[in-house]
């Protein structure tokens, strides 16, 4: 009689089974375990923190948009802007401090040489935070 040797015997049938035993022990030690554990858990350690006093925090910039229509024409915040008012303003937003950021919506068929225009004049001015707005195509990107 042997124990799962290579019995060539007429037994041939799958044992049906389960041993438990080692299932028994997992949970066995697992139980000690959380015992063990389940005090500490409830206890806290008093810590005395230090206490600080934090800078505030800088103001948010302001964000200002510049549209130009296929004319020409310039609207500064929706408020329409003469092309001789745009130095001062733009002199006058450089200045801002945090400065603020210049958003350029322009027409389509706005040309190119009045945008580089008015982005040297921005630069001149001394602006430095200059973005570009603009409206997602539908149906992906066509060329007009």
């Amino acid at each position: 009689m042997s124990f799962g040797g290579f019995d060539q015997g007429g037994n041939d049938r799958p044992m049906s089974e389960i041993n438990t035993t080692p299932l028994v022990d997992v949970m066995l030690v697992l139980l000690i375990i959380f015992i063990i554990t389940a005090p500490l858990l409830t206890r806290s350690v008093a810590i005395d923190l230090p206490t600080t006093a934090g800078a505030p925090e800088p103001p948010k910039a302001e964000t200002v948009t510049l549209s130009i229509d296929a004319d020409g024409a310039m609207h500064w915040n929706d408020a329409p802007l003469p092309a001789e008012a745009l130095p001062a303003r733009l002199a006058e937003l450089a200045a801002s401090s945090p400065q603020s950021e210049l958003h350029l919506r322009a027409d389509r068929d706005t040309r190119y040489q009045t945008l580089a225009e008015l982005m040297s004049a921005a630069r001149e001015a001394g602006v430095t935070r200059i973005g570009f707005v603009s409206l997602p195509s539908e149906g992906g990107a066509t060329a007009r």
